[in-house]
């Protein structure tokens, strides 16, 4: 496999992964919802547990069972470390599973392992063979020219949803006097549902996200914002000082 190769399965599988979020959501709440962190019609999660599986499962496909269990314990890793990481970047829970039984922490839980291992199973056994397929009879060039527009527009999607999602953590900042989190995640909500359709969608697509902003991180989090107004100011001030001398430039002459 090439690098082209494994962007174009990243997209494929992070698009069926959208199809299926959306298929549930629909099924389960009879409406539609753009899911995902990203405006466009995937799920990066799907697109690296479709990676994964393809990189480290394809050896083991001679044993189903084998297959099976090791999908479901590196779906499991990739689920908890994702959950970890977001919480970590952007002070928010995006999805809890608390009040399941036997959770780890509330980012995994024994209900999820089962479509995991069967998941694994269908990305080895059905829908890799029928990518692979399409990918020997393709022509090389033309992949190379559909993953490098592919490739630009999910740059591109990706660096404004960033700044969508990181509107939570900021947005959570105006509230830190609130006495809990609770008090702070329903505030939030209620300002990004009504800020832009962006915001409004990213609230739709996770209703059980949770802000986690505790006292140790809210003087880094009001110091880090102070700095970018500073970083703002010097550059208007920068500004002014570079007419000013231009200006003096042109009086003297």
């Amino acid at each position: 496999m090439n690098l082209v190769e494994l962007f174009l399965i990243f997209i494929i599988y992070a698009f069926l992964g959208w199809v299926v979020e959306m298929s549930y959501n629909n099924f389960t709440q009879k409406t539609f919802v753009n899911r995902g962190f990203l405006i466009g019609p995937y799920c990066p999660i799907y697109g690296v547990g479709g990676l994964i599986a393809t990189i480290f499962l394809t050896k083991y496909k001679e044993s189903i069972f084998v297959t099976f269990g090791m999908s479901m314990i590196l779906f499991a890793v990739l689920e908890y470390f994702t959950s970890y990481i977001m919480e970590k970047l952007f002070k928010a829970r995006w999805w809890d599973y608390s009040e399941m039984k036997y959770n780890i922490n509330g980012r995994i839980c024994l209900e999820t392992l089962i479509p995991f291992g069967l998941l694994g199973c269908v990305v080895i056994y059905i829908t890799n063979p029928l990518i692979f397929s399409v990918f020997s009879l393709a022509n090389v060039d033309i992949l190379r020219i559909i993953s490098s527009i592919i490739f630009i527009i999910f740059i591109i999607d990706f660096s404004i949803s960033l700044k969508i999602i990181n509107s939570f953590k900021n947005t959570a900042v105006r509230f830190l006097k609130k006495d809990n989190t609770e008090e702070i995640t329903k505030k939030v909500k209620e300002v990004l549902i009504s800020k832009s359709i962006w915001t409004k969608r990213l609230m739709e697509s996770f209703p059980k996200v949770k802000a986690v902003i505790s006292n140790v991180n809210i003087d880094f989090i009001k110091t880090k914002l102070e700095l970018k107004k500073t970083k703002k100011e010097l550059k208007l001030a920068k500004k002014e000082l570079k007419k000013e001398r231009k200006a003096n430039k042109k009086l003297r002459r």
